[in-house]
């Protein structure tokens, strides 16, 4: 319903709202084919699906943790890789180039303790992103990545209460989280034209709360 409610929601005409388990390898072709057929092409893939459920190493039934870990590798790691692979085959066959923008995660770079499987995956996704980046340059696809912080959105509204709330809120030196449409905006950017040179960068958007060099 949420998903209908934001289409109906868009300016203009040609949007189409289609879904897929991205854990199934052929669940991901279909999606790939029913886009094609939908839009005519593909053109733009942004990889945004991704899991996130607490498993602390202490405390964690081995049978809980070993299927964390499956499900955080098949929909964060190789959904993205498989999606990115049926993207580029039809942009390359289209010659007109493209844009696959991957939205990782500040903590592929600060570590996630309750969340490692999250943390290591979306390390994986950058990782995977500039890999793709060199691999496809010659076909004019340019290959990115954001690395958001925490931002503030319905699925993790719950966190942002009482103490817990306040703590997160401390991380950035802003003493807020992002609101999704800064991640947007970004994403928007990185999928332009102008982009190009953009290709293989991971971008940091966390109000300054983990910085690297």
């Amino acid at each position: 319903e949420d998903a209908e409610a934001t289409l109906a929601g868009l300016p203009g005409t040609g949007h189409v709202l289609l879904g897929a388990d991205l854990a199934d390898p052929d669940g991901a072709a279909r999606l790939a084919e029913e886009a094609t057929a939908a839009l005519g092409g593909i053109d733009v893939l942004v990889n945004n699906a991704a899991v996130n459920t607490a498993h602390p190493p202490a405390g964690t039934a081995y049978a809980d943790w070993t299927a964390a870990w499956r499900q955080h590798v098949s929909v964060n790691l190789l959904g993205t890789a498989n999606l990115s692979h049926l993207a580029a085959d039809r942009m390359i066959a289209q010659g007109t180039g493209g844009r696959i923008v991957n939205v990782g995660s500040r903590g592929a770079f600060r570590g996630e303790p309750d969340h490692p499987a999250y943390g290591a995956t979306k390390a994986a996704v950058h990782a995977l992103g500039q890999s793709l980046a060199v691999a496809l340059a010659p076909y004019g696809i340019a290959v990115t990545s954001v690395a958001p912080g925490f931002v503030e959105t319905d699925r993790v509204a719950h966190r942002l209460a009482g103490e817990q709330g306040a703590a997160i809120r401390a991380q950035s030196p802003f003493g807020r989280v992002a609101a999704p449409e800064e991640i947007a905006s970004a994403v928007l950017w990185l999928a332009s034209p102008e982009a190009l040179w953009a290709s293989g960068t991971v971008v940091d958007l966390n109000g300054a709360s983990h910085l690297r060099t």
